[in-house]
């Protein structure tokens, strides 16, 4: 495998990433307040709850990476209210902003033992934030449309 090989560098990436936030953000903001913590389907977990997950993945495992720390995965974040996952969610992306721009290029390539648990090169890490996101945001969907609710289409991510 060729290490300088590049299909997209660290700023496309991270615009990529910051695109899926961008929409997953216009997800929350879709549901109703209630809805939002209480509502589920089939035994999944309420879309507050799959958010709060991506809320402690992102910016704390970036933190660990640039840090070179091993902290342990951490959902202790309890918020009642939309307002209040809504900016925990924002001030993640603040957070992943700062610490992407501190991953040189040479570390993505870095085996890296994320929350003590995965131990993958870094860019397999981030391009796992993004997929778990992905997924998690699917869900979201079926939720807004069994709620009679149009999601915003998965193909806008500009804000």
């Amino acid at each position: 495998m060729n290490a300088n090989a590049k299909v997209l560098d660290s700023q496309q990436l991270l615009i990529h990433w910051q695109g899926h936030r961008n929409l997953t953000r216009r997800v929350i903001e879709a549901f109703p307040e209630k809805d939002l913590f209480e509502f589920s389907i089939g035994g999944m977990r309420p879309f507050s709850k799959l958010a709060l997950e991506l809320i402690a993945i992102g910016g704390p495992a970036l933190k660990s990476i640039v840090e070179g720390t091993i902290n342990k995965f951490d959902e202790t974040f309890n918020p009642t209210t939309k307002d209040e996952l809504l900016a925990k969610w924002d001030e993640e992306t603040e957070t992943i902003n700062e610490y992407f721009s501190q991953i040189s290029e040479e570390r993505f390539q870095e085996m890296f033992n994320l929350f003590g648990q995965y131990e993958f090169p870094i860019y397999q890490n981030i391009l796992y934030f993004v997929d778990n996101e992905i997924h998690h945001r699917g869900q979201g969907y079926v939720y807004l449309r069994a709620l009679g609710i149009e999601p915003p289409f998965f193909w806008e991510r500009e804000r």
